[in-house]
């Protein structure tokens, strides 16, 4: 057995979330911060038989996918009523994929 980790922006948690339920494949939901002006972001918990890791690493890369964004950024330099826009990089995944000695549901 192996728990899959996935750490995804916020706004690509609910459709990898519907995809996943739509597929028989049940996650736990975390709220969590980091990355990049520290946005919001979500770990999902999903626990699959060693022969569903790629089938649920193939729904990630399809829900999942990086693209341009551009946000308004106040630098030191320039006072905070002044915002410049700045073209970053969102979307994608993270992904660990850990053995699991046991799992119980009670």
């Amino acid at each position: 057995m192996k728990l899959i980790i996935v750490v995804v922006e916020d706004d690509d948690a609910p459709a990898l979330i519907r995809e996943l339920s739509t597929h028989g494949y049940s996650s736990t939901k975390l709220a969590s911060t980091g990355g990049f002006l520290l946005h919001g972001n979500t770990t999902l918990l999903v626990g699959v038989d060693d022969s569903q890791v790629d089938p649920v690493i193939d729904l990630i890369r399809k829900i999942c996918v990086r693209r341009k964004k551009i946000i308004l950024h106040a630098t030191p330099e320039i006072p905070t009523s002044i915002q410049l826009p700045i073209e970053i990089e969102v979307g994608g995944a993270i992904v660990f994929v850990v053995d699991v000695s046991g799992f119980y549901k009670m």
